[in-house]
C-alpha cells in the first residue's frame, strides 16, 4: 500500500512538473514571437503595420530596415521609461516620501515619454512622405484604427453620427 502510495505520488510530481515546465516554455516562446507597437498593438517579431500597405518591394525593403531600427531604439526608451516608473514606486513606498524627488521623476518620465512620442510621430511622417497619396490614405487609416481601436473615436464627436 506504502508503496503505492509512494509511486502515485511521484507521478503526479512529474506530471505537474512537466506541466509547469511547458507552460513556462509556451509563454517565453509567444513572448519571443511578438513584439508591441508604438501604439501598444502586440504584433508577431519581423511584422509590421506598414506590410498592410500595398508597397512596391523597393519601399517595403526600405521601409524594414528603418523599422528595425526604430523599434529598437522604441524598446529601449520604453525600457528607461519603465525603470523611472519603478524609481517612482520606490519613493513612494519610502515611510516619509520626498514630494520634490518624486516630482523630479514624474518630470523625467513625461520628459521621456514626449521625446519617444517625438520620435514615433517624426517616423510617421517620414514613412507618410515616402508613400503616394493612396499609400498615404491607406496608412492614415492603419494609424487611425492602430492607434485608436476604433476608427470612430479618431473622428471629431460631430461628425461621428454621420
Amino acid at each position: 500500500m506504502k508503496n503505492n502510495l509512494l509511486k502515485f505520488t511521484l507521478a503526479a510530481s512529474v506530471i505537474l512538473n512537466l506541466t509547469v515546465f511547458a507552460t513556462v516554455a509556451y509563454h517565453h516562446y509567444q513572448q519571443s514571437r511578438s513584439w508591441v507597437s508604438p501604439f501598444g498593438k502586440v504584433m508577431e517579431k519581423d511584422r509590421f503595420l506598414f506590410e498592410e500597405l500595398s508597397l512596391k518591394p523597393e519601399q517595403l525593403t526600405a521601409m524594414k530596415n528603418k523599422a528595425i531600427f526604430f523599434h529598437a531604439e522604441i524598446d529601449r526608451r520604453r525600457q528607461e521609461i519603465d525603470i523611472k516608473k519603478h524609481d517612482l514606486v520606490t519613493l513612494l513606498k519610502r515611510e516619509s516620501p520626498d514630494k520634490k524627488a518624486i516630482d523630479a521623476v514624474i518630470r523625467e518620465i513625461s520628459g521621456k515619454q514626449e521625446a519617444m512620442q517625438r520620435m514615433i510621430t517624426g517616423h510617421m511622417l517620414e514613412i507618410k512622405a515616402s508613400l503616394d497619396k493612396d499609400q498615404q490614405q491607406k496608412f492614415l487609416d492603419l494609424l487611425a484604427s492602430t492607434m485608436t481601436k476604433s476608427d470612430t473615436r479618431m473622428c471629431p464627436p460631430h461628425e461621428r453620427a454621420k
